[in-house]
């Protein structure tokens, strides 16, 4: 499933042809995915400008002239595809229609915008701009792991006293918003902290240290285009190269990247997720 870095990347491509234009005809072409749309989805869409484009964990926001906010979620094998050439930006010609284009978005500068879902695990729905934060899947959100909220005070708060695994409770999304099983890897590989190590055990010093290794490692994803290990494409259909920095995920039984370091990267698995650490750098 895209985590943060997948989803901005997505989020950045698709913004020079969605931001300021109007969708002057939005096709629905099933009545659901992982969830039925919303009543009347192609009326409410089509005719409204999208006045911005947000990402909220690994949630896009689109925001509409009506008031109304178009929540999108990839799923495991969503991808959102422009194409046309509105800015000079993208050389993809409008393809020919394809069995999962599920929804298609029309802009009035020639963009076209398609909702691609093989195992329709994706998701769409509509909301009031005004209290979207109150949305069932938006409310129960921590803080933006890139944002103010997100700090040394505010993780030590989190894991104190807490007997879950540090892996675990990082992937909690009440604690931070948007992590997915690679970044949490790799983020505890350069903390030098074992995924197995309970939360609250771990000191004051070490988890204030995670803040800024969090940061760098999702800003660096997301300057590389996010990851792509199976489904995963940019908004131009472009692979996203991060997955070659990798310096643990995915690499059972290859070298430690560590200078000095003998050691080979181990898999062991947490609540049914792989999770992959040097057994000598992480303790």
């Amino acid at each position: 499933m895209p985590e943060l870095p997948e989803v901005e990347t997505v989020r950045r491509g698709l913004s020079p042809a969605m931001e300021g234009a109007v969708i002057t005809q939005a096709d629905v072409n099933r009545p659901d995915l992982r969830w039925p749309f919303p009543d009347g989805m192609a009326e409410r869409l089509t005719g409204q400008t999208v006045t911005q484009l947000r990402r909220r964990s690994k949630y896009i926001l689109a925001d509409l002239s009506s008031g109304e906010t178009l929540l999108i979620h990839l799923g495991m094998s969503g991808r959102m595809l422009v194409s046309g050439d509105p800015l000079g930006q993208f050389a993809h010609e409008h393809p020919q229609a394809e069995k999962h284009d599920h929804v298609v978005l029309h802009m009035n500068n020639g963009a076209r915008i398609t909702f691609n879902d093989p195992r329709r695990f994706g998701a769409m729905d509509l909301m009031q701009t005004a209290t979207a934060d109150q949305h069932k899947l938006l409310a129960v959100l921590g803080p933006e792991p890139l944002g103010n909220d997100f700090h040394e005070n505010h993780l030590i708060a989190a894991f104190k006293n807490k007997n879950t695994p540090v892996k675990s409770a990082l992937l909690d999304q009440r604690i931070v918003a948007g992590l997915g099983n690679i970044y949490v890897c790799e983020a505890l590989f350069r903390g030098g902290i074992a995924p197995t190590r309970k939360a609250g055990q771990i000191s004051k010093r070490r988890v204030s240290a995670l803040v800024p290794i969090i940061r760098d490692v999702l800003s660096e994803a997301i300057e590389a285009g996010g990851s792509s290990l199976r489904d995963f494409r940019q908004a131009d259909g472009e692979l996203g190269y991060f997955q070659h920095r990798f310096d643990v995920y995915g690499r059972e039984g290859a070298p430690c990247s560590t200078t000095g370091c003998t050691a080979h990267i181990t898999r062991i698995v947490q609540s049914g997720r792989s999770s992959f650490y040097c057994k000598s750098c992480q303790s």
